[in-house]
C-alpha cells in the first residue's frame, strides 16, 4: 500500500498520481479525513492515558502520606478515566482499521515514467521480435485446440468432465511438452535465482501482502473451512516468505524462481474468448520474484524482461514487449512491461510475461524490511516479479507456429534435452 505520509503531506500529488490509474479524488479525499479522524482519536486516547499515569503515581503519594480519603477520590477519578480510556482506545483502534482498508484498496501510484491511458489500447508497444514480421503458411492457420485434438495432445471435453469448463487436460506429447517448458526455463534462470517450491495453498495475510486481497477476492478460489488460498501466481507466496523480517542490504538482490500451478477465477472472463488455452482457471507458470533496494531495483526489471525476451527468442515465438499504461497495469505496480506472442492459429497476440516493479508497495503490506549498510534505520524494501513463463498460451502459441504441412508438429530445437531427443510431434494417421 502506498505511504499515508505521503497522503499526509501532499495529497494534491497523491490524487494526480492516482487520477492517472483511474481513482476519484474524492477517495483520496475520504483518506484525508479518515486519517485525520484516527490520528484526532489516537491523541485523545494517549491524553487520557497520560491522566490515568499521572493520577496512578498521586494514589500512591497520597496512600505513602497516610492520607486514606485522598488516595480513595483519586482512585475512583483514575477509575473512571480509565473505563473512559479504554473506550477511546477501541475508537482509536477502529478509526485506525478504517485509515488501513482505505489504503488497502488503493492502488499502487504509478511511476513518472509510465506512458498515460485508461486501458490495454493506450499500451505502447516497445519493441518486437523479429524485425521482420514473419510469413506463415494457412497449415499454421489451424487453432491449438484443433490441433491438440488432432494429435491427442489437449483434452478440454475430459477436462471439463474432471473440473468443469476451462480446465485443461494434456495428453501424451502435450503433456511432456508443458513438463519440459517448465525444466528448460527453471534450468535458464539457475544461474542467478534461487529455485524455489513453495505451497499453493496460502493464509489470507499472505494474499493481503500481494495485494490480490482484499479488491480481488472475487477472482480467487477460497478454501472458506480452512481459510485457505489458491495462489493466482507464485509471487504471492515468494513476495511472503520474508514477511515481518528484516534482511540485510548486504544480502540484496535477492532473487527467487518458482514453477507452481496457478489459479483464477477469471470471473471477469464473460463474454471474451475462452477456447481452448486463451483463458483458462488453472494453468502452470515459471516466476521470477526479487527482493532489492531501490537504487537496484531498476536494472532488476530490466534484467527480468530479457530474461523473458530470451526464453521467447529460444522458442522461435514471434513476440512483442508493451510499456503499459497507468490505466492497465495490475493493483500493486508502479511499473509494468507486458509480453505478447502471435498465435497465428488464433491469429491473436496473447499475453505470456508481465513484468512488474512494486516499489515499496507490497513489501509495506507486508513489513519487509533491510538494515543499510552505512547505518540507519530500517527501510522497506522493493518488491519484483515476473512470469518466465506462463505456459498455457505459450503451448497455444508452440502447436500453432510449428505445425508443419503434413499436421505434424516441430518443437524448438532448445526443448530437445527435455523431451529425450524428440522434437517433432508426429502428425495424424
Amino acid at each position: 500500500m502506498i505511504d499515508i505520509r505521503l497522503v499526509r503531506d501532499d495529497p494534491d500529488a497523491v490524487k494526480s498520481a492516482l487520477e492517472r490509474r483511474g481513482v476519484d479524488s474524492e477517495e483520496i479525499d475520504r483518506l484525508v479525513a479518515l486519517d485525520a479522524s484516527a490520528r484526532a482519536a489516537i491523541g485523545e486516547r494517549d491524553e487520557l492515558r497520560a491522566q490515568v499515569k499521572a493520577l496512578s503515581k498521586q494514589v500512591g503519594e497520597a496512600r505513602r502520606s497516610g492520607d486514606g480519603p485522598a488516595a480513595d477520590e483519586l482512585t475512583a477519578r483514575s477509575r473512571a478515566l480509565g473505563e473512559e480510556e479504554r473506550s477511546r482506545h477501541a475508537a482509536a483502534e477502529s478509526a485506525q482499521a478504517s485509515v488501513r482498508e482505505a489504503l488497502l484498496f488503493l492502488p499502487n501510484l504509478p511511476a513518472p515514467e509510465v506512458p498515460d491511458g485508461d486501458g490495454p489500447d493506450d499500451n505502447l508497444v516497445v519493441r518486437t521480435w523479429p524485425e521482420r514480421d514473419p510469413s506463415y503458411g494457412e497449415y499454421q492457420r489451424v487453432p491449438h485446440w484443433d490441433i491438440g485434438t488432432e494429435l491427442g495432445l489437449l483434452d478440454m471435453e475430459r477436462g471439463a468432465k474432471l473440473s468443469g469448463s476451462m480446465f485443461p487436460l494434456f495428453r501424451g506429447f502435450g503433456a511432456r511438452l508443458l513438463r519440459a517448458l517448465t525444466a528448460f526455463a527453471l534450468d535458464s534462470h539457475a544461474d542467478e535465482f534461487e529455485e524455489v517450491r513453495p505451497p499453493t495453498m496460502v493464509l489470507t495475510e499472505t494474499m493481503v501482502s500481494t495485494g490480490h486481497l482484499p479488491k480481488f477476492e472475487e477472482d480467487a478460489y477460497h478454501l472458506e473451512r480452512d481459510d485457505l488460498w489458491a495462489i493466482p501466481t507464485a509471487e504471492v507466496p515468494l513476495t511472503s516468505m520474508w514477511r515481518g523480517d528484516i534482511l540485510d542490504q548486504a544480502d540484496l538482490p535477492l532473487r527467487l524462481t518458482a514453477a507452481t500451478a496457478c489459479f483464477r477465477r477469471e470471473a471477469g472472463a464473460a463474454g471474451r474468448d475462452t477456447r481452448g488455452l486463451l483463458r483458462v482457471h488453472e494453468f502452470d507458470k515459471v516466476e521470477l520474484f526479487a527482493y532489492a533496494t531501490p537504487e537496484q531495483a531498476p536494472a532488476l526489471l530490466e534484467g527480468m524482461v530479457a530474461r523473458a525476451e530470451a526464453l521467447l527468442q529460444a522458442l522461435g515465438l514471434q513476440y512483442r514487449v508493451l510499456d503499459l499504461c497507468a490505466g492497465d497495469m495490475g493493483n500493486s505496480a508502479a511499473r509494468t512491461f507486458d509480453l505478447e506472442v502471435y498465435a497465428p492459429g488464433v491469429d491473436q497476440w496473447l499475453e505470456v510475461s508481465s513484468v512488474s516493479w512494486c516499489t515499496d508497495y507490497q513489501a509495506r503490506r507486508a513489513n519487509i524490511r533491510y538494515r543499510p549498510s552505512g547505518g540507519g534505520g530500517p527501510v522497506l524494501v522493493h518488491t519484483l516479479n515476473g512470469s518466465a513463463l506462463a505456459w498455457a498460451r505459450i503451448w497455444a502459441a508452440l502447436v500453432e507456429t510449428g505445425r508443419q504441412p503434413d499436421g505434424s508438429v516441430a518443437l524448438p530445437e532448445a526443448l530437445r534435452p527435455y523431451l529425450r531427443g524428440e522434437v517433432l510431434i508426429p502428425g495424424p494417421g
